[in-house]
């Protein structure tokens, strides 16, 4: 027997042994036998690499693999307070949102206990939209996995191309679900305003049958080329405002705005969330790097008014990595940061 007849013969038994839908099972089964006679064809190679490429895609994504979820809103709240300062209104409709999903699964049955209602988090850029994503995902202990739409130009990025196409491959919907690996995760549809403006009505197509339940519950890559369930996946939306996004899928979205922080709030998240983290992820111990607290309002505004966290997350990062190369080359042990060498250290 020769190399491909025992790799098709082994892909046949994957096939057979996996849980994916039976009808599914049944078409490649029968293709992969096709195969098999055809291997004196000179279009064999391509099939067979197609086939198992194919085959490769089906057998990875999570059919019938779900995480279960935590809904103890008590646990929700600790985890909201712990990644995020403030932001009580939005915490509050989050917990709301999750005290809905409870309530389904406890007396309902079926897909429809894991529909909850979309949120879309909008505001500007560093405002934490992305962040209060992941925590949701942490605080339901489900898979977390993002989608960029900046930039996005064309609807076949989400929905993928025929294999008719040589290169042909799926689109982010379903490589998001695979690198899950949980068909009841979390999936951000990150900035879904900023996609280009030949392609937004194909794009917000796709997104209107993506965000609504009726339809997404047979969801067809055209790579994939069968149905897969998306009712369990929990979406995510977040966008810098609503202008460009279509009245459909604003039908389908709970608008949630994300407000700009004040100087007093970023020198708070600052200290208390993000300082460690930055300590942290540069190696330094807390005692290495101190910042004395009237320097705070100087990191704040190093260059003017920013309505995010980002300016100061990069200040932050900045100082510590120079610090860093200090401690390393020897000339320090410690650095206190004060009004008088702050320019040392802030570019």
């Amino acid at each position: 027997m020769s190399t491909i007849d025992q790799d098709l013969k082994l892909t046949l038994e994957r096939v057979s042994a996996s849980g994916i839908p039976i009808d599914l099972k049944n078409k490649i089964t029968t293709r992969i036998h096709q195969l098999l006679n055809l291997k004196d064809s000179p279009t064999f190679l391509p099939e067979y690499d197609s086939m198992t490429r194919y085959v490769e895609w089906i057998l990875a994504l999570p059919w019938n693999v779900r995480t279960e979820d935590n809904l103890d809103i008590n646990r929700a709240k600790e985890i909201l307070d712990k990644n995020h300062h403030g932001l009580s209104e939005i915490k509050d409709r989050v917990l709301e949102y999750l005290s809905v999903m409870k309530l389904k699964r406890d007396k309902g049955e079926g897909a429809e206990v894991y529909r909850a209602p979309i949120l879309c988090f909008v505001g500007l850029a560093g405002t934490g939209k992305t962040t209060i994503a992941i925590s949701i995902a942490e605080a339901m202990g489900r898979k977390f996995v993002r989608i960029p739409f900046g930039g996005m130009g064309d609807a076949l990025e989400l929905r993928g191309q025929s294999r008719m196409h040589a290169e042909a491959e799926p689109g982010k919907v379903i490589k998001a679900l695979r690198s899950a690996g949980s068909k009841n995760c979390v999936v951000l549809l990150d900035e879904i305003d900023r996609v280009t403006e030949q392609g937004r009505s194909s794009i917000m197509g796709v997104l209107v049958e993506l965000l609504d339940p009726n339809q997404n519950k047979e969801y067809v890559d055209h790579y994939i080329d069968y149905p897969f369930d998306l009712s369990e996946v929990l979406f995510i939306a977040t966008s810098n405002n609503t202008q460009t996004i279509s009245t459909a899928v604003m039908d389908r979205l709970e608008p949630i705005s994300m407000p700009s922080y004040s100087d007093n709030e970023k020198i708070a998240i600052a200290k208390n969330y993000m300082m460690p983290r930055v300590r942290k992820e540069a190696g330094i111990d807390e005692k290495m790097l101190v910042i004395n607290d009237d320097v705070w309002p100087l990191l704040v505004r190093p260059f003017g008014f920013d309505a995010g966290m980002r300016t100061i997350e990069r200040t932050l990062q900045g100082v510590a990595r120079k610090v860093a190369r200090m401690l390393v080359e020897g000339s320090i042990t410690n650095v206190t940061l004060t009004k008088e060498n702050f320019k040392e250290f802030v570019d």
